[in-house]
């Protein structure tokens, strides 16, 4: 046994003195210029807008306990990455980012997983139509998310969970 893991260590130990990991060059530029207070978390999606607007959902602003904390945040930036508002601050419907859209005619899409919704602004970011229901503690048969292993199969007419 001790001849086997010696000949396992004078392979592995050779192996690795043979491979040099390689220097890879780059240039990184930081490409959004947020106000110095705000930190971006973890990005869900970035989509972009008719005119250069560069729009971040993110998980960043997590406010509330840690269980069921809200943490989406809409952010727009103009063409040159210099913040220009966050839109939708602490809207009923943030939860839990998933992504961001923008249609032809400028409205901005976000759908948002905690909360089983989706969201359309207009392009001055006001909220213009909302779809799905965000689970109430006074829902009937009302209990905490469940994670099925398989998961549940889908229901027609119904999102989310």
């Amino acid at each position: 046994m001790r001849r086997a893991i010696g000949l396992w260590a004078g392979l592995l130990a050779s192996a690795s003195a043979a491979q040099e990991v390689p220097e890879i060059r780059f240039d990184a530029v930081d490409a959004l210029n947020p106000p110095a207070d705000m930190h971006l978390g973890e990005i869900a999606g970035v989509a972009l807008g008719k005119v250069g607007q560069i729009y971040v959902y993110q998980r960043g602003d997590t406010t509330g306990p840690a269980y069921a904390a809200a943490a989406a945040q809409l952010l727009e930036f103009d063409a040159k990455g210099s913040f220009v508002r966050e839109i939708g601050r602490h809207l009923y419907a943030w939860s839990y980012a998933h992504g961001v859209r923008v249609d032809p005619a400028g409205n901005i899409w976000v759908a948002d997983k905690g909360s089983n919704m989706v969201v359309k602004f207009t392009p001055a970011g006001r909220v213009a139509m909302v779809f799905g229901r965000k689970p109430e503690a006074s829902d009937e048969n009302a209990r905490p998310l469940e994670h099925p292993k398989p998961p549940l199969p889908a229901v027609d007419g119904r999102s989310g969970k």
